[in-house]
């Protein structure tokens, strides 16, 4: 496809260094993607500074990743075995992501089927599709970052390639958080409601609807640190609520 624009480097030097690891990584053979801003530029025509590559890649691959980068002389940071790593050489670096922070997102087979090509600093890269940029950036929801506006930009611009089953399939047990967005773009753009498939509205408030006739849930529970770990810490510190995992207090003692 022809990306519809790029993001400037917030450090124009280091344009060298990522061509290279790209290469490197084509020459590699194991399957990635590139996310992050450089997905969304393609996709919405937004042009913003970026200082690294987000790589994705499956989880059986990110060692292998980060092991051929280290045996060509790069340095490399497993900064959470969880989901990240990282390649550095000097000040410049990119990510090696294989899952999201909180659990909820593997990179698997599908993210590659639905892929599309773009050229970057003159190589051919696979960049993620529409349907796994919105999944990706869902829950990027800290007090210091907010990608909202993105999943929005992203329905606005590329609707016609999401793969609504898809995306429904992926936050099947999220599914408020999905409405939440698609509730967040309706309000951001009414004119363009339409760009969102009545059948997916009709489905996720029909379980809203049916959730509303039925009593809370008896454990306390905060899904907020699937957000953001930090602004949600005193609900599972000090206020007796279960966390992602684990339990918590009885809401009837």
């Amino acid at each position: 496809m022809d990306a519809k624009a790029e993001p400037t480097l917030k450090y124009p030097e280091s344009e060298a260094f990522y061509a290279e690891a790209l290469r490197e990584l084509n020459n590699l053979g194991l399957p990635f993607l590139l996310a992050g801003t450089y997905a969304l530029s393609a996709y919405t025509g937004i042009t913003r500074p970026t200082k690294d590559l987000d790589i994705f890649c499956k989880a059986g691959d990110y060692t292998r990743v980060l092991s051929h980068f280290k045996s060509i002389g790069y340095s490399v940071e497993i900064e959470d075995d969880r989901w990240l790593g990282k390649v550095f050489k000097g000040q410049y670096f990119f990510d090696v992501i294989f899952a999201s922070s909180n659990g909820t997102m593997p990179i698997g087979d599908q993210w590659f089927e639905r892929a599309r090509q773009i050229e970057v600093f003159g190589n051919p890269v696979r960049i993620v599709g529409p349907t796994e940029l919105v999944w990706s950036k869902c829950f990027i929801q800290l007090r210091h970052r907010y990608d909202g506006a993105d999943v929005a930009h992203t329905i606005l611009k590329a609707h016609d390639q999401i793969d609504w089953h898809a995306l429904l399939a992926y936050m099947e047990v999220h599914w408020e958080v999905l409405l939440m967005h698609l509730l967040n773009f309706r309000w951001i753009y009414p004119s363009e409601r339409d760009k969102v498939p009545r059948w997916v509205m009709d489905e996720l408030l029909d379980r809203l609807s049916k959730q509303l006739d039925l009593p809370p849930p008896q454990m306390k529970v905060c899904r907020g640190r699937m957000f953001s770990r930090i602004d949600y810490e005193i609900d599972v510190k000090q206020w007796g609520f279960a966390d992602v995992g684990g339990e918590g207090e009885w809401r009837n003692e």
